[in-house]
């Protein structure tokens, strides 16, 4: 039976020659364009029980870039051979790549021959494999009731009070004070709409205050193959992120991202996949996604990730709200 070979690159001249070439050979090639399509076929074939006995990937894609793609279905498949290609390869790059098991590194370009030889180099194996367990999607599989909190605080003299105040309060899962529009951002959890308007209540009550607005946690409009692939990076690569978020050295900020509701997907998924993107959620319908960025280094570089993120299709604005560390606990 011939190899069944899945071609991962946003170069439709490469995707062609390599099938041509590959086909010359005895494989049989699929091609995908991005990252996202890619993530349908794998999902497709293994469903139809046809898998795949290579996948060949560019690193530089449009939406999510190889080596991201490259963690995920090694969680998933862990015996598949995978071989990365790249016209912009480096030391680390291809270090990073060759971590993961049963993997290859090719730079471009390269002749057909030096592609079979590198992918004779791996070992045997097919994503019609057992799977590993689908991870949750992407954070969204919530028990409890989730919202978004943003307060004024009226008497400054108070500022440090009022803070551990909320902080301390049950049902508070992180209160940051921040640089901005507004003074406190409170991510709030609760096991019921009535429960949630209670602490609402709770909170409101505090003299001092000025509450501004409430927006509950919803789950992105994702394709059912996207939402596994996001759930299983963020098992693998963003919670641990998030854990060690205390950490990460460099300056820390909200950003609220106004957006194109029918482009959600698109969006949400960029920016899940930025690397200072520590987390993010949907809110407001669908219509607005808040999140955490960082970057290491010198403080004032955060505007560039807010650049960054307005540059993306559909992106309608974003605002930054820098946080302050008040305590160490």
């Amino acid at each position: 039976m011939s190899p069944r070979v899945l071609i991962l690159d946003d170069e439709a001249e490469i995707r062609r020659n390599l099938t041509f070439g590959l086909t010359q050979e005895g494989s049989t090639c699929t091609t995908c364009p991005d990252g996202i399509s890619a993530i349908h076929e794998l999902n497709r074939s293994t469903e139809a029980g046809e898998g795949y006995d290579y996948l060949i990937t560019d690193i530089f894609m449009p939406d999510i870039d190889g080596l991201k793609i490259l963690k995920v279905i090694k969680s998933e498949y862990p015996e598949l051979p995978v071989l990365v290609i790249t016209g912009f390869g480096n030391e680390v790059l291809e270090a990073t790549a060759l971590a993961e098991s049963n993997t290859g590194f090719l730079d471009k370009p390269f002749e057909i021959p030096e592609l079979v030889e590198a992918l004779n180099k791996l070992n045997p194996g097919a994503t019609t494999a057992a799977a590993g367990e689908i991870a949750d999607d992407a954070g969204e599989s919530r028990e409890v009731i989730s919202s978004y909190i943003t307060l004024r605080i009226g008497d400054p003299s108070r500022d440090m009070e009022i803070y551990k105040e909320l902080y301390m309060m049950p049902g508070v899962t992180s209160c940051d004070a921040v640089r901005g529009d507004v003074d406190i951002i409170m991510l709030v959890q609760a096991g019921s709409p009535q429960e949630m308007t209670a602490l609402v209540e709770k909170i409101t009550a505090i003299e001092g205050i000025e509450v501004v607005s409430q927006s509950a946690v919803e789950r992105p409009k994702l394709d059912r193959d996207v939402k596994e692939f996001l759930g299983i990076y963020q098992k693998a690569v963003k919670a641990p992120a998030v854990e060690n978020m205390p950490k990460l050295s460099g300056t820390k900020s909200y950003v609220i991202v106004d957006i194109d509701s029918e482009s959600i997907q698109q969006i949400f998924t960029t920016l899940f996949f930025l690397d200072e993107v520590i987390f993010c959620d949907v809110i407001d319908d669908g219509s607005r996604l808040i999140g955490i960025i960082t970057e290491s280094g010198a403080f004032g570089k955060t505007p560039r990730i807010v650049e960054k993120l307005s540059q993306i299709d559909g992106v309608l604005r974003v605002k930054e709200a820098s946080i302050i560390k008040l305590m160490d606990f």
